[in-house]
């Protein structure tokens, strides 16, 4: 069965509250939890899962890869926070040699952000030996397209909406403020070794 993973903080203020936090995590996070573990009972890899979703039954599979998005599209998201902005010396450079700075990443991905509709999320993503970043809808995640994703910022309006109301931009202006770029650095170094035998 699955379950969800501990955080590692207990507080993410004040860039979220930790009323959002909570709701977030006990609630909307806890739910696609228990909507998977209905669907298929199991405790396969959640990357399996969704990489291998034509071995599901037809009719379940779009209920199964929703739900599946939604708990590792969390998973990640949570993972990648931290109460204050914790860098990764080896992680900048990697940054650095595909966008020129780390300025220009940082706004690359809130113009980027800043274009999706609706819910979903945005991503950086290693694909095919190349960083990019991209928005995708509600629960899909990168790993149905044959990209790996690195960093992940949660747009749902349930992510932010109770502190920042309808001003999304403070909301992702902010999320800079709380990366723990060692989980990023630590997911780019097993992208790089997935990739070497990812099919395309």
């Amino acid at each position: 069965m699955y379950k969800k993973i501990r955080l590692p903080y207990n507080s993410l203020e004040p860039v979220i509250d930790d009323e959002t936090l909570d709701i977030h995590y006990n609630k909307h996070y806890q739910k696609y939890i228990d909507n998977l573990n209905d669907l298929i009972g199991n405790n396969d890899d959640l990357i399996d899962v969704i990489k291998g979703i034509d071995k599901y039954d037809l009719s379940k599979r779009g209920e199964i890869l929703y739900n599946a998005g939604g708990v590792l599209n969390h998973q990640m998201y949570f993972e990648n926070l931290a109460p204050t902005i914790i860098m990764n010396e080896k992680f900048m450079h990697v940054l650095i040699k595909s966008y020129g700075s780390y300025d220009n990443f940082v706004n690359k991905f809130k113009e980027i952000a800043n274009k999706l509709v609706g819910s979903g999320y945005t991503f950086l993503v290693l694909n095919q030996g190349k960083l990019d970043i991209i928005n995708m809808s509600n629960q899909e995640n990168p790993y149905t397209y044959g990209m790996i994703p690195l960093l992940v910022l949660d747009l749902w309006e349930h992510a932010y909406y109770l502190k920042y109301k309808n001003n999304r931009q403070q909301y992702i202006d902010n999320f800079f403020k709380i990366i723990n770029y060692e989980k990023v650095e630590d997911r780019y170094e097993e992208a790089t070794k997935q990739e070497s035998t990812f099919r395309y």
